[in-house]
């Protein structure tokens, strides 16, 4: 618990130089702000919940914060899964949900500059208005924020293409734990001058500085796809074909793996007729000028590694069909009313299989409910963890084969973290994959970021 005569030493500096309905600091509000998404996680107590509409207020928090000695927690939408926007005991919560404006859309540079508190699906919905696409698409879009997405370098079902947030953030606004605001990046299509600390930023949990404004690059909007879904009776043909579609040059737009125990689920509370008996559904995007053509060539190459069931379509609307497989997985899981935490690993394409092989047995190994689906193209996949919150032995088996599915992504060559971020969740497991350099090199940035350790203290590095 936080101390009294800090809180009211913190509260007294916030509103010297933040407005009154900046700051709530009522209990029940400040307890509804600690906690994202990460169901393994402890929240600590916050003191207070700071809500800045401008750079500004945001640079009043940081040196009340600093002023009386306590520590500062980001905030975006609350989606995140890894514990990264969780409070800490006696700290300010920074919740930026109100500085939620898109600032410009520029056509003929193809960029825009936003607010962090900017949904995802908001900010893709304005741009399509003049003919351009914001590519990376977590599957919460529509409920995730922008500087959330820039804080955990956020993925999506069409980075096998197009990339990950990194890939789109060309400048910044940060607020440094000093209150100074720094500029990255630029405004013109090239730039050599000085070191990327935009790249420093991104993905950089809210350790390092508070994004303020993100300026990002568009591409034009795609045209609609091709789709094609292709039944695999074992999950090691699912594999060889995902690599002789890229051997072949091709460049799916979209292309992702529903298990067998997904399958199940989602037929059974959708009735999609679905094939349940396949060890996997390989489902497939192509667009551009050769999209018929190439969905057409990736579905022979599925066939000619035994796929058991091939589709294509060309029509829009009919690959939609196919693609509400894949985003009816989760809420068909939760139908079961049970407690659920999406893992988030990566492998080399080449060690897939033996990742999909490796989280069965796990599952089966520790009575865990563990289905998965995930982002075939680039080897990302998201086993996700069933079971009843309620049953110390089952959370204790769910929290082994957590901790057993990262030991195997590991020993596969892979990351811990493919998107969703460290957070507090797996924070444990870093030293195992950077370099003992590395690691420790990751501590001196921060340092020099955030001499005094108030910015995020425990998450990510």
């Amino acid at each position: 618990m936080h101390d009294g005569f800090v809180t009211a030493s913190l509260l007294e500096a916030l509103r010297a130089g933040l407005d009154d309905d900046c700051i709530q600091a009522d209990p029940d509000v400040v307890e509804a702000y600690a906690h994202d998404r990460a169901i393994f996680e402890r929240a600590g107590t916050g003191a207070v919940v700071v809500m800045p509409r401008t750079a500004a207020d945001v640079v009043a928090t940081m040196h009340a914060a600093s002023s009386v000695g306590v520590p500062v927690v980001t905030r975006g939408a609350g989606t995140g899964l890894c514990g990264g926007a969780n409070a800490v005991d006696g700290c300010v919560i920074l919740s930026m949900h109100r500085m939620n404006a898109v600032l410009s859309i520029d056509t003929s540079n193809r960029m825009a500059r936003v607010q962090p508190g900017v949904l995802n699906g908001e900010l893709k919905r304005a741009v399509a208005e003049h003919g351009l696409f914001y590519p990376p698409d977590p599957a919460s879009y529509e409920i995730s924020s922008i500087g959330g997405n820039v804080a955990t370098n956020a993925g999506g079902l069409c980075c096998v293409r197009y990339g990950v947030t990194r890939d789109y953030v060309i400048g910044l606004e940060v607020v440094l734990a000093s209150g100074e605001v720094i500029h990255t990046g630029r405004h013109t299509l090239k730039n050599t001058a000085g070191l990327d600390l935009t790249g420093v930023f991104v993905g950089s949990e809210g350790v390092l500085g508070v994004i303020t404004e993100i300026t990002v690059k568009l591409v034009p909007l795609p045209p609609l796809p091709c789709t094609a879904v292709a039944y695999f009776a074992d999950l090691p043909s699912a594999g060889r074909a995902i690599l002789d579609i890229f051997r072949a040059g091709h460049e799916p737009s979209l292309m992702e793996i529903v298990d067998q125990a997904s399958l199940r689920q989602v037929n059974a509370v959708y009735h999609m007729d679905l094939d349940t008996s396949a060890a996997c559904l390989l489902l497939v995007q192509s667009s551009g000028d050769r999209a018929i053509a190439a969905i057409e060539e990736m579905a022979e190459l599925c066939m000619a590694q035994g796929a058991t069931e091939v589709h294509h379509v060309s029509d829009p609307a009919e690959g939609d069909m196919f693609v509400e497989v894949r985003r009816r997985v989760w809420p068909a899981f939760e139908h079961l009313g049970k407690a659920m935490l999406p893992e988030d690993v990566a492998v080399p394409r080449e060690r897939l299989a033996e990742l999909l092989a490796g989280i069965v047995e796990i599952g089966e190994r520790h009575r865990i409910h563990l289905p998965t689906i995930g982002h075939a193209g680039d080897g990302n996949m998201h086993p996700l963890l069933v079971f009843d919150g309620g049953d110390a032995d089952e959370v204790a088996r769910a929290e082994a084969a957590f901790t057993d599915i990262v030991e195997l992504a590991l020993g596969l060559g892979g990351t811990i973290a493919a998107e969703h971020g460290v957070g507090t969740l797996k924070r444990r497991f870093l030293a195992r994959e950077l370099d003992p350099v590395h690691h420790a090199w990751q501590h001196r940035v921060k340092d020099t970021f955030d001499p005094t350790g108030m910015l995020n203290p425990g998450k990510a590095i």
